[in-house]
């Protein structure tokens, strides 16, 4: 006999909301995430890295008092950190929370700093799974940067998908790489100063290399390794 699957009540409204927004554009979809669950209860997570600015400018042209998290690991490039505080600056964001590692978990897990180079999947557990669950957990929904054409796990995200008991939304996920280049253009966003240098996706220093141009942007994330995700986005946050 075929078994017949029903949805939970959370995965309906994210597969509704999914098919309601499956061809809107990014502002729309994070005007539809604040109506849904209101801005007490929605959080962007941004890294501040190199498409960022597009999604925090589209975000602070909808509503620039979205908390917005970011996660200060304690191996980011201080070129990030002062990024960060040109773009709060620029796009008048009013509540950017950094989070960082508990003090207690680095002591006991990462005593030398070596866990990035010994098992980077722990490091990233403790420097970002597990301080995103914390930021989050007074929020019923988030938002974040992901784009189907950075290829891998992320080719084919929805717009909407339940992530744990929270809604995960998914604004850029239909967007171009022209068409991010078109919004810092108009807008006359300020690039990630590292770009210059050949970094076309950053995150942690010991764990992020430059990209040649005939290489995917993401490249230089762990090069060598067969790993290609922190494990925010391959974990669920409840």
């Amino acid at each position: 006999m075929q078994q017949v699957l029903t949805d939970t009540p959370e995965l309906s409204q994210a597969g509704a909301l999914d098919r309601a927004l499956r061809t809107a554009s990014p502002g729309e979809v994070i005007a539809a995430a604040l109506k849904t669950v209101g801005r007490e209860h929605l959080a962007l997570v941004s890294s501040f890295g190199t498409e960022s600015a597009a999604l925090l400018k589209v975000m602070a042209d909808v509503d620039p008092a979205i908390p917005v998290i970011f996660l200060d690991t304690g191996w980011l490039f201080e070129e990030t950190l002062a990024y960060r505080d040109t773009l709060i600056a620029a796009l008048g964001l009013r509540d950017v929370r950094s989070i960082k590692p508990l003090e207690e978990t680095l002591s006991r897990e990462d005593p030398d700093k070596e866990l990035w180079f010994n098992d980077p999947d722990a490091c990233c557990r403790i420097r970002k799974v597990e301080p995103l669950a914390r930021a989050l957990k007074p929020f019923s929904a988030w938002i974040n940067g992901r784009k189907r054409f950075q290829g891998g796990v992320r080719a084919d995200i929805p717009v909407v998908e339940q992530d744990g008991a929270r809604l995960k939304f998914n604004p850029f996920a239909n967007v171009s790489r022209e068409e991010i280049e078109a919004i810092y253009k108009l807008a006359e966003l300020p690039p990630h100063p590292l770009v210059a240098s050949g970094y076309l996706s950053v995150g942690c220093m010991p764990c992020t290399t430059r990209t040649s141009p005939d290489e995917d942007a993401r490249a230089g994330r762990w090069r060598g390794r067969a790993k290609t995700e922190c494990g925010i986005h391959t974990t669920k946050t409840s």
